[in-house]
């Protein structure tokens, strides 16, 4: 077992300027956990460059190594869950956020936190999925948690060409879904098609700032990853028996609505919390991400980086430059 690793370090200086770079650190300062697993992959999301800013929000001390998504080998458990060997998924929680993540050569983390890999999906494919395809999931198993099937009409899905809505546009069109991609980046048009939607709509098409409590029904369900006004228009846009998943905020946290589309129209609007969703439950989803709702694209979709050519891709995602995911090569 080495006593050190090689990690992408936060830090941040005593005037304030926090700076980031790989460096090698002692493995003794890997925080308490049942579980030590040697990293091969991880993903880049917004929250992880977030983190790599330093943001307040993510990151509550310093030095800090993000990564909020994992893929690896037990190397030692004191659980009797895992044993040395075990391939294995670990996602969500305070991975990467309170506690170091997965851009280093090890984590350790508690039992809990911790899934097999499942039969169907490779160390790799399960970071190209990551914390994006299981929300993307999560958002899927909440329509359908309402009854809605392809025959209730079309879904709607917003910020189509990011992680959490490209993966959410294939795992619907596999359902059998009619699938309007909204997308502000037109170079993603052909990617999005490829992926199953049937139409590529502009941002204006979801945003309506009338203010009318109600607007003419047009979807059966929507998973929006955008948030403030664009989430209001959907909701005053849904069909009767609706359902709208809410899983972002980059368009802001503010919701402009009346409960007209509630009482009216019986839109159910579904909260998506993936970093808390209960262990127990973990399992049985990444399962269905490795069987029916993997998507056949994971390869058109995922770039890989190594950790030692990240910092570019860091600059993408927090400008919107960024499509689809990025996988890290520890």
């Amino acid at each position: 077992m080495p006593k050190s690793m090689r990690c992408f370090l936060v830090t941040k200086r005593e005037n304030g300027v926090v700076e980031r770079r790989l460096a090698t650190v002692p493995l003794d300062d890997l925080p308490a956990g049942e579980v030590l697993v040697r990293v091969q992959y991880s993903s880049l999301n917004y929250k992880d460059a977030l983190a790599a800013t330093g943001h307040a929000g993510v990151v509550s001390r310093f030095p800090h190594v993000p990564g909020i998504d994992g893929a690896g080998t037990v190397v030692e458990s004191n659980s009797p869950k895992f044993r040395a060997g075990d391939e294995v998924i670990v996602t969500s929680f305070e991975l990467g956020a309170a506690r170091w993540g997965a851009y280093a050569e090890f984590i350790r983390v508690p039992a809990e936190w911790v899934v097999p890999l499942p039969a169907g999906l490779t160390l790799r494919e399960s970071m190209v999925l990551g914390t994006a395809g299981f929300t993307a999931a999560l958002c899927v198993e909440a329509i359908q948690r309402q009854g809605i099937g392809p025959e209730r009409g079309d879904v709607v899905v917003t910020g189509a060409s990011g992680g959490v809505g490209s993966l959410a546009v294939a795992m619907l069109a596999q359902a059998g879904f009619r699938v309007s991609a909204v997308s502000g980046k037109p170079a993603a048009a052909d990617l999005l098609r490829r992926l199953g939607a049937k139409e590529i709509l502009l941002r204006e098409t979801v945003t309506d700032t009338s203010g009318k409590p109600l607007l003419r029904a047009q979807w059966a369900a929507a998973i929006d990853t955008v948030g403030g006004t664009v989430l209001s228009t959907l909701l005053r846009s849904m069909k009767e028996q609706g359902c709208v998943t809410a899983c972002g905020l980059v368009g802001g946290t503010e919701l402009p609505i009346t409960v007209y589309p509630f009482i009216l129209r019986g839109v159910v609007l579904a909260g998506i919390d993936s970093a808390w969703y209960p262990a127990d439950k973990r399992t049985a989803l990444w399962a269905k991400l490795a069987g029916l709702w993997k998507p056949a694209q994971l390869d058109e979709l995922s770039t890989e980086v190594a950790l030692a050519d990240l910092e570019p891709k860091i600059e993408d995602i927090l400008a919107g430059r960024s499509v689809g995911r990025t996988v890290v090569k520890i």
